[in-house]
């Protein structure tokens, strides 16, 4: 059977690779720490959950429209006046079976072939592929760490061609966690109004928050910013609901009619049930959020300065999310490997700590660590990780 090009070029998810791995010595009976998950170790709130079940009650178990309930939508607008004051309409809300889904409908929807996607370097693994699968090319740009991983306004400027359609802003970032102030999205936004790029804003992580620092959608930055940006969420991590699939679009009407229209030949509409569910964690309310917000926030002061302190160790401190992105390469070189995957992968042969090499992230010096994982797991992760550095120091 021969296959289409389109998959062909497909890059295999480093993700899913290190957790297939780490799964199979666990399923030997060793003792694994996986430090790869990208999803919260909470359960979904409870209230969450009854709301779903009572809709089946109810017998909202059939067909919605496929952009979505209009309760939902109407609880999805509510959500954006209050957190970001912007006012949407009906007609501006897709919700589609997770934030996964409506990014892959909207470049299917937006990109012709050969069409240009600016995407910053760290940058979450799927974005490239996504963007090829439409016809699309990637350029990518290279956050600095030094910038604490983010792109400034002239590189940008510099990146952008005849061919650019979008661009793509992910704040806070998975992988790094870092986060962009109000003052560099305005910069960033006026050189896309110029140029009549499309800003695709990712901020499925916008309530994971820590210490003093605040989420600011480009969107709300300004009327014509808001025109220009389509802005991409969903509940999956502010509400601990990945296996429920929702997210959701917010912009142009005229982007999310096509994207509607798309997504009603492929998943007719999310789940139903499901749907019902993220009415209630945007109407409701019982702390949960915020509990496992300031758990994460926890967990992330508690182990940073042990983390840095491993030998060939650096890290820029995350303010959002609920990664660790350190930078390895010292460590790989006193350890004598010849590349981090190769070293990730001896670590989880002999140590049995499941990282995640940033080679799928656009960053090849760099590991991911999620600390969506007990405390005392982090702790003995990266007792594991520095013994294993001393132990290999030639």
């Amino acid at each position: 059977m021969r296959l289409a090009k389109r998959v062909s070029t497909l890059t295999p998810s480093s993700t899913l690779a290190i957790t297939a791995k780490a799964k199979e010595l666990k399923e030997q009976g060793h003792d694994v720490i996986g430090l790869g998950a990208g999803e919260p170790d909470f359960n979904t709130p409870q209230y969450i959950i009854d709301a779903a079940v009572r809709s089946m009650e109810e017998g909202h178990t059939k067909y919605t429209p496929s952009a979505g309930l209009p309760k939902l939508k109407e609880a999805i607008i509510g959500k954006f006046e209050q957190d970001q004051q912007i006012t949407y309409k009906p007609a501006e809300i897709l919700v589609g079976s997770g934030a996964k889904h409506v990014l892959y409908t909207l470049f299917q929807a937006i990109l012709d072939e050969g069409d240009e996607v600016i995407i910053p370097t760290p940058y979450w693994v799927s974005y490239p592929e996504q963007v090829k699968l439409a016809g699309g090319s990637p350029v990518y740009i290279e956050g600095l760490e030094s910038n604490e991983f983010k792109v400034t306004s002239e590189q940008l400027e510099q990146a952008i061609t005849e061919k650019t359609k979008a661009f793509i802003l992910n704040s806070p970032s998975n992988p790094t966690g870092s986060m962009y102030s109000e003052d560099e999205l305005r910069k960033l936004g006026d050189v896309c109004v110029k140029h009549n790029v499309l800003i695709v804003s990712d901020e499925i992580y916008e309530k994971l928050v820590y210490g003093t620092a605040t989420h600011t959608s480009i969107a709300q930055l300004s009327n014509e910013l808001k025109e220009q940006t389509i802005v991409v969420n969903g509940v999956s991590k502010s509400h601990s609901m990945t296996g429920w699939r929702i997210g959701y679009a917010a912009g142009n009407a005229e982007v999310i009619k096509a994207m509607t229209n798309l997504a009603s030949h492929s998943t007719s509409n999310p789940t139903t049930n499901a749907q019902y569910g993220t009415i209630a964690a945007y109407t409701e309310d019982d702390g949960s959020v915020e509990t496992m917000r300031q758990a994460f926030e926890e967990r992330l002061n508690g182990v940073f300065e042990k983390l840095v302190a491993i030998p060939g160790v650096s890290c820029v401190k995350p303010k959002g999310a609920f990664y660790l992105f350190p930078n390895v390469s010292e460590a790989v070189k006193l350890n004598g490997f010849a590349d981090v995957d190769s070293w990730v992968e001896a670590i989880l042969e002999e140590e049995k700590v499941a990282l995640v090499p940033g080679s799928g992230f656009g960053a090849p010096d760099n590991v991911r660590l999620s600390y969506a994982t007990s405390f005392d797991l982090l702790e003995e992760a990266l007792t594991r990780i520095e013994r294993f550095v001393r132990n290999h120091t030639k």
